[in-house]
């Protein structure tokens, strides 16, 4: 009776989200489906956010000052939050040094995910590790700055990306006061893109954003069936990330 009286509730929610967008897309904020573990005992797949458990997806930053590659892995790892069994996604960034012809790493964070029975990908914090490193390269210690659990010290999930976005529809992803507090919102459902990956039609867009850096905003692009492809990082110029391969 619980589980149906929360497909009934959600039910509901959807049902008054397609009502807000018909007619206008002006931005409407999307009221989280109620919290429950019992809503992820049975996972549906994301289009947009797909499963993708032992995939790496590779993506790379050039600018004038620096090259970043980013390797982001659904490991078959979980962690249990809140009641909830969460994937384990590693994200490992390495920044090129073109004097040394030598790559590092300067960052590794484990993300934990869960898809909903509505598939709905929800977001339950991370773990990071920064690498910290003097002006000639030599190891300077670690921090964990930026870390946060859901359910711990007030923090709550948030959605990394609705089953069903429609544009204009903006929602909390992450929640961790005055630490994590990002935003997103839905601009487009047809956009086309190019990467070095391939060429991608039909793809979602959404602007994100965080009230903790004002003015700091990326426009990110996922493919149907592939997930994040391309990023627009706008803060003061434009810094482009691009998906570089898959396997």
């Amino acid at each position: 009776m619980k589980k149906i009286l929360n497909c009934l509730i959600f039910a509901c929610i959807t049902a008054a989200l397609l009502c807000l967008t018909v007619g206008t897309v002006s931005a409407k904020q999307y009221p989280l489906p109620p919290f429950d573990p019992a809503n992820f005992d049975s996972p549906q797949d994301n289009i947009w956010l797909p499963m993708a458990l032992g995939d790496t997806h590779v993506y790379l930053t050039e600018t004038e000052d620096e090259v970043v590659l980013d390797e982001m892995t659904d490991t078959y790892d979980t962690k249990l939050i809140l009641g909830v069994t969460c994937t384990v996604v590693r994200d490992v960034e390495w920044i090129y040094v073109t004097e040394m012809d030598t790559w590092f790493i300067t960052e590794e964070t484990d993300d934990w995910y869960a898809w909903d029975n509505f598939g709905n990908v929800w977001y339950f914090g991370e773990a990071t590790v920064k690498h910290l490193y003097d002006e000639d390269w030599n190891p300077a210690g670690d921090s964990t700055e930026g870390s946060w659990e859901a359910g711990v010290d007030g923090a709550e999930p948030g959605i990394l990306m609705l089953a069903h976005p429609r544009p204009g529809i903006s929602y909390r992803q992450e929640y961790y006061e005055d630490e994590a507090e990002d935003m997103a919102k839905v601009l487009r459902l047809n956009a086309r893109v190019s990467v070095e990956y391939g060429d991608f039609g039909h793809c979602l867009v959404t602007k994100e954003w965080t009230p903790l850096e004002p003015g700091v905003i990326e426009h990110k692009y996922y493919a149907p069936g592939v997930g994040l492809v391309f990023i627009e990082e706008l803060k003061g110029k434009t810094v482009k990330v691009e998906l570089i391969d898959i396997y």
